[in-house]
């Protein structure tokens, strides 16, 4: 029995929340995260600074065009996260904790891919409307205000 892709799509606020809640509790015993499930955040990348002789690391999102951060909490109290360049990618570690390139499993991503065309298709579909909706309010912000100036020429006296 295959399993479901049953990761969801968030904003950069959400992503931001997550990461801040999984720095507030680190240095608990059984910390216990607010969101717990499978989710990407589409066209940014996650980088991280280590400072200190690595004994603070910070991590950032940045944006990155058609780039995705893939974001694991299905247990509720660890925060996983990688990056990965398509989305197809993303959704199979998020299913099943390989990596594309990885060999120790009875599948392959292309095996696993062919299987999850529809399901792929739909998380692409969301992406879209997201950028669509996204656009239509720069649209709607940005749209110019006409007011009519009447030159008028000066005499000279």
């Amino acid at each position: 029995m295959e399993s479901p892709i049953r990761a969801t799509l968030i904003t950069v606020d959400q992503a931001r929340a997550m990461l801040k809640d999984q720095r507030d509790q680190r240095g608990e015993r059984f910390p216990e995260l607010a969101l717990s499930g499978q989710y990407i955040l589409p066209d940014y990348r996650l980088t991280r600074k280590r400072e200190a002789f690595k004994i603070r690391r910070h991590t950032f999102l940045k944006k990155h065009f058609r780039s995705y951060v893939a974001f694991d909490s299905d247990n509720g109290q660890t925060l996983w996260i990688h990056n990965f360049p398509s989305l197809s990618e993303a959704c199979f570690w998020l299913n099943t904790g390989l990596k594309p390139n990885d060999t120790d499993s009875a599948s392959s991503y292309q095996e696993w891919k062919t299987k999850h065309v529809d399901e792929i298709e739909v998380l692409k579909e969301q992406l879209r409307a997201q950028h669509h909706e996204k656009k239509k309010s720069i649209e709607t912000s940005k749209k110019p205000t006409v007011s009519t100036v009447k030159k008028t020429k000066h005499l000279k006296k």
